[in-house]
Parts: structure tokens; C-alpha cells; sequence
């Protein structure tokens, strides 16, 4: 196997000093998740330093650290033999990594952001794009500003493509994020009210996603929504800074990949769609609405990597949600069993809309109920109240039979909704716990969503702690073999 950095390499990247021979097969900036070959960089976090973490990380198979020198001067048990790699600062030395496997690479490199769907999209395109060349993408949501180098530095020499998720919540994240992913494709899923803690409107919002646009040359493509509110000013900002490849995705009549007309299903859904012309027909794994926009996204940032986008629609139709992000199981109960759908990674006013539709379209067995557990979206600012009391009218029309909310923001929505849809109200996810593994019964479908710091994870946990789950795609596979 070709070694993604020898030490010569990686010292010529950073500018630092390999203290041995050393090849790695990957790079990693945590010690508890260290595979054997990785290089190690030890981080200095705000609340932690990976220097403290450099033995447990060879003790866990990895075959160098990347260090400051000053901390190789002053560390009296360093053993001399130690794998090495000596820079002034081990942040600069990631990014460094970043921006060296991005120069000698001649991948395809998309970059994605948006204030929903980008997981999702990068996701999807990544795993149509490996049926067609070696493929690096972002693992999870590592989109931050750890996270995006970090991709960046995995991504081997020889790759045909690159899909790369930018995240921000402040102004000049994406600026910087964009810097070190260069991009030939930049796609902005939407702008939504997401991070309005940090930003004074929408508008600001769109503003920082169009930072994007910043590190591309003349030949760059932009891929943007055409039915969001913010495509004008998105636009604007692409000619701004001196694009002109600008396409759009989108049910609109003026979209060059548009939506035409599609079926939902539970298992996912039936989609035709006009291609720059063309009108193609393919099938979405994946449920819900908010997954047959993203195809389209897919689908024309595909097109514009240069890519077949008859084998990328292949694709579509094995795409599943990951695990926090819309993931289905089914939990056995006594006799019986009830479906969960796990939305516990994030939440913001469009995932949670697009997520309370899915559950419309999912029907109960027989006796069975919808019910949604809810935790609170954060980082809403002054309008976090209005924000979630917005929700009532959705979950009405989705005929939800049953609610259960947590956190403080979502008392709004507890005094918005009739008292009998209410199942509990809790300041805390934890004190819903048992209130909502009581309640479920067979036939029901389960929906779980907030935001990452309103702690839904263990709700979901204590559901599939009932009995064993099977996930959705194993369940459908057993099905087909029976």
C-alpha cells in the first residue's frame, strides 16, 4: 500500500523536522480513535492538549506525533528513538498537511455548506463518486475549523475526487475553510435561520456561506438553490467574485437541474427531473422530501465535477441517512415492534421541518401513533422562542399524535401546542427519558430530533435499549431473502 505521508514529505509540507524514517497510511488528531499507521498531530485545543495524549496515541498503533519543538526541548522522558515530527505550532502544522494534499493532488475537489442537508449531500455524492474513481471525502461532519484540514490531510495523492463539508457559525470560518480546500465546484445547499446567535439576519448568514466563493479561480463552478430565498444574493456574490459557471438546483422553473415531479415513500422515493434539458428518472434511498432536493444536488455538482451522472443515479438509490441524521430502526417490543427514526446529531428550523415531514409520511400500524420527541434547537439568538413556537403549525399538519419536548427554547412550543398532543415537557432530555420509553407501544413510529447540545443521543439509546434493533437496511434485506 502506498504510504499517504512519508516523513520527507510531511517535513517538506510543514516545514519541520523528522526525527526518524517514518511512513503513515493516515493522520489523526485523537488518541482514542487511532488506527494502526496513523500519524498523530497533537493538537492544542481550548480545553485540551494533544501532547498529553502522544503515548497513548503510540501505544494505540500510531507511528509518529507531530509536536512542537519547544515541547520535544522541555520533555525530559522522550525516548530517543520516538517518531517525530518537530513544528513550531501543531495547528499550522495540520493546516500545512491540508494545503500540501491539496497541491499534489489533481482530484476534483467539491466543497459543500449550507445551513442544512450539506452531511447529507456530501454523503450521498461521495459514495456515488467512489463507483467512479478513488474518492476522499469528509468522515461524519469533521467540517470545522479542526476538521476540514484534518479531511483535507487524509485525502491520498492519487484520488480522482475530493467532497469536502465546510461548517461555520461565525464570519470568516468559510473564508478560511475555502482557502484550504480550493475548490473547482462549490455548492450551497441553502441558508437558513441556523447560528443567529452569531449573526444579526439571514442575510448575514448568506453572506458568510458566500465566503466560499472567495478561493476560486475563473473556471470554478458554483451550484446554488434556486428555491431558497437567499439565490439572488448568493448569485450576486458568486459574479462578485468573478464566476461565471453559476447553476442551480430546484423545483424553479429556471433551475438547471430542476425537480419535475416525485412520489414519497418510506423507503424513499421516485423522482423525474429535467438535467440541463434532459429528463431523467431515478431512484432516492433515502425518505423525505428534503432527501429528493439533495439528489439534485448531487446530482449537478456530479455533472460539473466532471463525472457520469447515469452511475451517480445509480447511486441515489442505495443512499441511507447516517446515524444521528435520520438513521430508521425497528424495535422489538413484547409482541411486536415500533419504528424509531434517530434525528439526535442536529436540529435548526429547516432539518426539524424537513424531519416532522418525513414522520407525516410514515404510517402507523395498526393502533400505533406518530410521536415526536423534541429537543431544543440552539444558537437561534433572540428569536429562539418564535423559532420554535413556529413548529405547532407543522407538527398539526403532519398529524402528529403525540409530543414530547425538552429544553427551556421548547417551552414556546408547549404553550403552542394543544394540551393533549403534549405527552411530557422537560427542561432536560434526561428527565424525558422514562416519560417517553413508557409510552411507546407497538405499531408506533418514533421520531427524535434536536440539536447536538440539547443531549437527545441518550433518548434514542434508552428506545433501542428495549430490545436488540435492526437497522432499516437490514431489515429490508432480510425481508427480500425470506
Amino acid at each position: 500500500m502506498t504510504a499517504l505521508w512519508t516523513s520527507t514529505e510531511a517535513a517538506a509540507a510543514t516545514g519541520g523536522k523528522a526525527t526518524s524514517d517514518w511512513q503513515a497510511s493516515g493522520v489523526s488528531i485523537d488518541s482514542r480513535s487511532i488506527e494502526e499507521g496513523d500519524l498523530f498531530v497533537a493538537i492544542v485545543g481550548p480545553n485540551t492538549d494533544g501532547h498529553h495524549f502522544v503515548e497513548n496515541a503510540f501505544a494505540g498503533g500510531a507511528v509518529a506525533a507531530v509536536v512542537t519543538a519547544q515541547w520535544a526541548a522541555d520533555r525530559e522522558t522522550i525516548r530517543e528513538n520516538d517518531p517525530l515530527l518537530l513544528v513550531a505550532d501543531t495547528m499550522a502544522g495540520l493546516e500545512a498537511l491540508a494545503r500540501g494534499a491539496r497541491e499534489r493532488s489533481s482530484a476534483r475537489i467539491a466543497a459543500i455548506t449550507g445551513s442544512a442537508g450539506k452531511t447529507g449531500t456530501k454523503d450521498a455524492l461521495a459514495v456515488a463518486l467512489t463507483r467512479l474513481g478513488r474518492t476522499a471525502a469528509t468522515r461524519g461532519n469533521l467540517n470545522n475549523q479542526w476538521g476540514l484540514p484534518l479531511s483535507l490531510a487524509r485525502m491520498p495523492a492519487d484520488s480522482d475526487y475530493g467532497v469536502f463539508e465546510l461548517g461555520m457559525s461565525h464570519r470568516g470560518e468559510i473564508a478560511h475553510l475555502a482557502s484550504l480546500a480550493r475548490p473547482h465546484v462549490a455548492v450551497i445547499t441553502n441558508v437558513e435561520a441556523a447560528h443567529l446567535a452569531f449573526f444579526e439576519s439571514e442575510q448575514a448568514i448568506a453572506d458568510a456561506k458566500a465566503e466560499i466563493f472567495g478561493s476560486m479561480d475563473a473556471t470554478g463552478a458554483v451550484l446554488l438553490n434556486r428555491d431558497n430565498q437567499h439565490f439572488s444574493r448568493l448569485h450576486r456574490h458568486a459574479e462578485q467574485a468573478g464566476l461565471e459557471q453559476i447553476y442551480s438546483f430546484g423545483e424553479a422553473a429556471e433551475a438547471d437541474f430542476q425537480l419535475l415531479d416525485y412520489a414519497l415513500a418510506p423507503e424513499g422515493s421516485e423522482v423525474c427531473a429535467s438535467v440541463l434539458g434532459d429528463v431523467v428518472e431515478f431512484r432516492v434511498g433515502a425518505p423525505g422530501r428534503h432527501w429528493v432536493q439533495n439528489s439534485l444536488a448531487v446530482i449537478g455538482t456530479a455533472h460539473l465535477l466532471g463525472a457520469e451522472i447515469w452511475d451517480v443515479m445509480a447511486a441515489l438509490a442505495e443512499a441511507q441517512p447516517a446515524k444521528g441524521r435520520g438513521l430508521h430502526h425497528r424495535v422489538a417490543l413484547a409482541d411486536d415492534e415500533f419504528e424509531l427514526i434517530d434525528e439526535s446529531y442536529n436540529a435548526n428550523p429547516a432539518s426539524m421541518r424537513a424531519a416532522i415531514e418525513v414522520l407525516a409520511t410514515l404510517v402507523p400500524r395498526p393502533g400505533g401513533r406518530r410521536i415526536a420527541v423534541l429537543g431544543d434547537m440552539l444558537e437561534l439568538g433572540s428569536d429562539a422562542a418564535n423559532l420554535h413556537r413556529d413548529l405547532a403549525a407543522g407538527l398539526g399538519r403532519s398529524n402528529v399524535d403525540l409530543i414530547f419536548l425538552a429544553g427551556q427554547h421548547m417551552a414556546a412550543l408547549a404553550d403552542a401546542l394543544p394540551e393533549s398532543k403534549i405527552g411530557a415537557y422537560a427542561t432536560t432530555s434526561e428527565d424525558l427519558v422514562d416519560a417517553v420509553v413508557a409510552s411507546v407501544a407497538p405499531g408506533d413510529v418514533v421520531l427524535v430530533k434536536g440539536s447536538l447540545g440539547s443531549a437527545m443521543a441518550p433518548i434514542v439509546e434508552a428506545l433501542l435499549a428495549i430490545k436488540p434493533p435492526t437497522s432499516w437496511t437490514e431489515r429490508q434485506v432480510a425481508g427480500n431473502n425470506a
